[in-house]
């Protein structure tokens, strides 16, 4: 059965366990319990469901990739890694896993886990590995007060900073957007607030995908005595405590409808109620929203509401993604290169020519996240050595092999020619119904990705050859294609 969140202590590091095996989580459970703070949970739903009620968020966890409803595939446990970071940034993920091809752990990696494990593992051997873990985390805390935010001299760092230098003053709402791992926290606290005149005022911080839903309006705008079950006493929300400092709003994609509209009335006006109270309140914080989402997409989908898109909007920002930021990836591989090495008192490792131009191609779908990732790792395998292209390989996430030549790669799209195409659309169009490219598009995109599933019984890696894509390109599609159904 999984453990109880309610007791969790704070002497110890909070480990969480994900293993839809009982006794593996028991054993895994009590040999980590000397170290750690351990909660165990045994599938994606209930871990996620039971995270949202913790006061607290682990710094670890420990996930297995073969979780129900399919436990001989890894694609619930890579969504996990996925939804934990989307709900703790800062959590330490180690993949324990029997699905342990290299494969799988190079998209674990990719995702942002740190370390992948293979099953059987000796417990002594999974400790030091949770160990290192954590003390890399504690690096980067102590590390994020002296380090530039932004690093490069990209054309996407230089229009980022033009935009911070134009924003960071103002009394607007400010909207980061970006993939997932490209930073925008950090471009909220250190250049939108840190960097201002606001830097002495509070910078509070809520991801507003890891708050129940049913508390996410008690937590902004705070609570009477007796509002609901369980409001003994009084409390102060976000906004309130937030006084005319800078409220960061991670995940607004993520904020239900209803909500949407509250936080409309506040950004408008100032104006905001506790649950369970009349009394009109006013806020003077500045919100700052990020969001992974194409918010625009979610509007015409119906998800969000257009007047707040284009109320958080007014500033708009995007955290560029790694692959368009050219040479900077050798400027954040010297970064964190050298600020590993120090704190660890270790030497820097080195890249060969080879492997250097290895890194540069690579587009680093992760984004810094995963380039972090990357550089603990050789830090820890290769301290002081050079590490040449076949040591790198180890640590990307790389494109399979194309199919051998001959093999059945073909699409239908292969087989319709272009004037086939505007015969068809054409017809279409002239029908004058009620048409959208957008669905059409969506349409034809998730069909093509059950196609190619099923032509592959369920390999991403051979679907993501059929489909003539990158794997990890088909996983970041397959999820925002299926969520929109």
């Amino acid at each position: 059965m999984p453990s109880e969140p309610d007791a969790i202590l704070r002497d110890k590091p909070f480990l969480l366990i994900v293993d839809d095996d009982a006794l593996i989580c028991d054993t895994l459970s009590f040999s980590m319990s000397p170290l750690f703070e351990v909660v165990t949970s045994h599938s994606r739903p209930h871990c996620l469901q039971m995270l949202r009620q913790l006061r607290r968020l682990p710094e670890l966890a420990l996930v297995d990739l073969g979780l129900p409803p399919l436990p001989h595939r890894p694609d619930e446990g890579f969504a996990l890694i996925s939804d934990l970071l989307k709900l703790a940034p800062d959590i330490r993920i180690v993949v324990l896993s029997g699905q342990s091809d290299d494969g799988n752990a190079r998209h674990a990696r990719t995702l942002g886990a740190a370390e992948f494990v293979a099953k059987p593992c000796n417990p002594g051997d999974l400790q030091q590995v949770l160990k290192r873990a954590l003390a890399f985390r504690a690096l980067d805390e102590m590390g994020r007060d002296g380090a530039s935010p932004l690093i490069g001299n990209s054309p996407a760092i230089e229009k980022l900073r033009l935009q911070l230098r134009q924003y960071a003053d103002l009394p607007f709402p400010v909207l980061i957007e970006g993939e997932s791992g490209s930073g925008k926290e950090i471009i909220a606290a250190s250049c939108l607030h840190y960097g201002t005149r606001r830097r002495q005022k509070p910078f509070l911080a809520l991801n507003c995908a890891a708050v129940s839903p049913n508390l996410v309006e008690p937590t902004l705008f705070g609570y009477a005595k007796g509002a609901f079950t369980g409001a003994v006493a009084m409390k102060t929300g976000y906004f309130e405590d937030a006084g005319d400092g800078t409220l960061f709003l991670d995940e607004i994609g993520e904020l239900a409808l209803e909500l949407q509209a509250k936080l409309l009335r506040v950004l408008e006006n100032g104006e905001y109620q506790r649950v369970g109270e009349t009394q009109r309140r006013v806020s003077q914080a500045r919100i700052i929203a990020a969001t992974n989402r194409d918010l625009r997409k979610e509007v015409r989908s119906g998800n969000f509401r257009a007047d707040l898109y284009h109320r958080l909007s007014v500033c708009a920002i995007t955290a560029p993604a790694l692959r368009d930021m050219g040479d900077d990836r050798l400027l954040l591989l010297e970064h964190f290169r050298q600020m590993y090495a120090a704190q660890t008192r270790q030497s820097p490792f080195r890249l060969s020519p080879d492997a250097t131009a290895l890194w540069l191609a690579y587009s680093f779908p992760g984004n810094v996240r995963e380039l972090r990732n990357v550089v603990i790792r050789l830090t820890t395998k290769h301290p002081g050595q050079t590490v040449d292209a076949g040591a790198l390989e180890v640590e990307l996430d790389l494109p399979d092999e194309p199919l051998a030549a001959g093999a059945s790669s073909a699409t239908a799209a292969d087989e319709i020619s272009g004037d086939a195409i505007v015969t068809a659309a054409s017809h279409r169009l002239r029908q004058r119904e009620p048409f959208s490219l957008d669905r059409l598009l969506d349409a034809t995109e998730r069909g093509y990705i059950e196609a190619a599933l099923k032509l592959a019984h369920g390999n991403v890696s051979q679907a993501a050859r059929l489909l003539g894509i990158h794997r990890t390109t088909l996983y970041n599609r397959m999820e925002a294609s299926f969520r929109e159904q």
